[in-house]
């Protein structure tokens, strides 16, 4: 009968000697460098140190950064479960973002707001489908400088329902004899969250596309 040495229990494997990559140093590397020629250099023609110390100086910054990168890597690590659960509480939600398209929320209406950088004698809002054909219009009148929210319900005035898909806002607004640039935020619908299995950035799954969340100017 063959007898199988048992190397799992008994006497212990020989200790594994770690090793370093050829030409490489570290910091105790370089340490013990310079007791050793502290300790063998001839005292009457000592060595100049003025260099080893300056790259002692150098590897200890360097390793305070080494140091701090890690501790970085472990909160953003920690702090990825629970963005990602601040994300996924989002479902179901309304966020505002900067776009001139707008796209039907829950019950079917589009709403949004615009940025009048001066006073406006005139505005018109106008909802314009894929075709380009103006499905809905408004005349808001007169409209002091600032934040103007505006919304449509997407149907025609017997109730039946006029619009379904994303429309674009056209804002025409005047002031002083002159066109007025105004900015643009529609409400898109947040319907769930995309978490990539590489460690990538989470998106939100919105009427509009995939959105980070740092896209969000406010949340309904």
């Amino acid at each position: 009968m063959t007898t199988i040495p048992n190397t799992t229990y008994g006497a212990s494997a020989p200790p594994k000697m770690e090793t370093k990559p050829a030409g490489s140093m570290d910091q105790s590397d370089f340490l013990r460098l310079m007791t050793t020629q502290l300790t063998t250099q001839d005292p009457f023609n000592p060595v100049d140190n003025t260099q080893m110390v300056a790259q002692m100086a150098q590897f200890s910054q360097l390793a305070g950064i080494s140091e701090m990168n890690k501790s970085l890597a472990g909160i953003a690590e920690a702090l990825s479960p629970s963005r990602l659960n601040d994300a996924a509480s989002w479902i179901g939600r309304s966020m505002l973002v900067d776009s001139e398209v707008a796209t039907p929320l829950r019950d079917g209406s589009y709403a949004g707001e615009i940025a009048l950088p001066k006073d406006a004698d005139e505005v018109t809002i106008s909802y314009i489908d894929e075709k380009g054909a103006v499905v809905h219009s408004e005349a808001l009148g007169a409209k002091d400088a600032g934040t103007l929210s505006f919304a449509w319900d997407g149907k025609a005035a017997d109730g039946s329902v006029k619009a379904t898909g994303p429309l674009r806002i056209l804002v025409n607004a005047h002031g002083g004899g002159e066109a007025i640039s105004a900015g643009t935020a529609t409400w898109t619908g947040i319907a769930g969250i995309q978490s990539p299995a590489n460690g990538g950035a989470t998106k939100l799954v919105t009427g509009l596309g995939l959105l980070s969340p740092d896209a969000a100017i406010r949340l309904s």
